[in-house]
């Protein structure tokens, strides 16, 4: 039972890295070359929400530093600074984890909009102090409601295809800690 618990541990954080380089892959797919005055959601920060606040063992620390830093330099963006902000943040989240599994979905929705508002935020004041180049506040207020609009839907794509669900109260995750 416990190899075939660690086998669906790695097999799920396979998942998440190929999620997230197929994400990465669509964001640098050349679909418009006029700029838009619209952005959509940032698939990266909702899916490292969902997986964190569902399960967290599925997503670690390491993994999601590593897939961040790796879309700072594909888009980019100032190595490391939104990925350390993300880090930060999910982790907060993970502690958090824990004593949300019995918290109904509108409760996790609302502590995803904030932790992903709190990235946003916290993002935009790190380029503001190291004096960097960042898209208008409108933009990133666009990218904000649309990534917690889009939250939702993420959580039942995790849910419904890759079967994401939270750890029960019988069950130990993959860090120990019983549900």
């Amino acid at each position: 039972m416990a190899e075939q618990n660690e086998t669906r541990t790695w097999f799920m954080r396979t998942a998440f890295f190929v999620l997230a380089v197929f994400v990465l892959y669509w964001q640098l797919l050349p679909l418009e070359t006029t700029p838009r005055r619209w952005t959509g959601p940032d698939l990266l920060l909702v899916l490292s929400c969902v997986w964190v606040l569902r399960r967290p063992d599925y997503a670690p620390v390491f993994l999601i530093a590593c897939i961040l830093l790796l879309a700072d330099f594909l888009l980019g963006r100032p190595p490391g600074l939104l990925a350390a902000v993300v880090v930060l943040v999910t982790e907060n989240l993970r502690r958090r984890s824990f004593t949300m599994r019995d918290m109904p979905f509108g409760v996790e929705w609302l502590t995803a909009g904030g932790a992903l508002c709190a990235m946003i935020i916290g993002n935009r004041v790190l380029n503001a102090i190291f004096f960097v180049e960042q898209p208008s506040l409108g933009l990133s207020l666009i990218q904000l409601i649309m990534s917690v609009l889009c939250y939702p839907l993420v959580v039942l794509f995790c849910v419904v295809f890759l079967r994401i669900r939270r750890v029960g109260p019988h069950e130990r995750d993959g860090l120990g800690a019983r549900g």
